[in-house]
């Protein structure tokens, strides 16, 4: 992808999928996190840049979240043909089954569909 600018907000035809987006992996947080342990995920928090895809020279965004000490914890990808993936980090014990570790959430899909899970890696 080539960059374009870095933008303040999405164009607003993809403000809904967005907060759909972000909403599924703010639920996974909370599903796999202790009780009250989950980031807040919020759209508000993510630094956009607009891309042009190579391969069709249409426009697509990318955004990433980044954390207190300006680490990046989470991407958003969206593309020209508005699919999408994110992930946001986690890094925490399962919370309840001791044999995993959660790394992060993930979403990806389209306007049409929207799927998300938990990335779980064995506990050590």
């Amino acid at each position: 992808m080539v960059t374009l600018a870095a933008l303040h907000h999405l164009p607003a035809e993809l403000e809904a999928l967005a907060e759909r987006i972000v909403s599924a992996l703010q639920k996974e947080a909370e599903n796999f996190t202790a009780t009250g342990a989950a980031p807040s995920i919020r759209l508000a928090g993510l630094q956009i840049t607009r891309v042009i895809d190579p391969g069709n020279q249409l426009p697509g965004y990318e955004g990433v979240w980044r954390n207190a000490r300006n680490d990046r914890c989470g991407t958003l990808t969206i593309n020209s043909d508005n699919s999408f993936y994110a992930e946001y980090d986690l890094f925490c014990p399962h919370p309840r089954d001791t044999r995993w570790f959660v790394e992060m959430v993930t979403a990806w899909g389209n306007e049409e569909s929207l799927r998300s899970e938990a990335v779980l890696i064995p506990s050590v």
